[in-house]
């Protein structure tokens, strides 16, 4: 497995475990559960400027994981959809670079 490979790995493993563990946190914390934490995304504009930014960012790269899966038949990359929308961009993109960059 090339050195970039390993990084995107790396980078996707950090990308599901650092967030996920301060939303954790925060609910734990808190006390609230998933519709507050919903609430929360809204909170102010800078907030919601934000949480906007990456939901737009991961409609495209979903768009782009659909194409791309379209053209090259790379099925194992639609693994990406689910880690992008049950985690987030930070862990949905560099997993799906991972799986894309794997040699054919």
């Amino acid at each position: 497995m090339s050195g970039l490979r390993i990084l995107y790995l790396l980078l996707a493993i950090w990308g599901a475990v650092h967030p996920l563990s301060l939303m954790f946190g925060w609910m734990a914390e808190t006390g609230a559960g998933l519709s507050g934490m919903i609430d929360t995304w809204m909170a102010n504009g800078a907030v919601a400027g934000l949480s906007w930014d990456l939901m737009i960012a991961a409609l495209a790269l979903i768009l782009w994981i659909c194409a791309e899966v379209y053209v090259r038949r790379n099925w194992s990359s639609l693994l990406a959809i689910p880690a992008t929308l049950l985690i987030g961009v930070g862990c949905g993109l560099p997993l799906y670079l991972f799986l894309r960059t794997r040699p054919v």
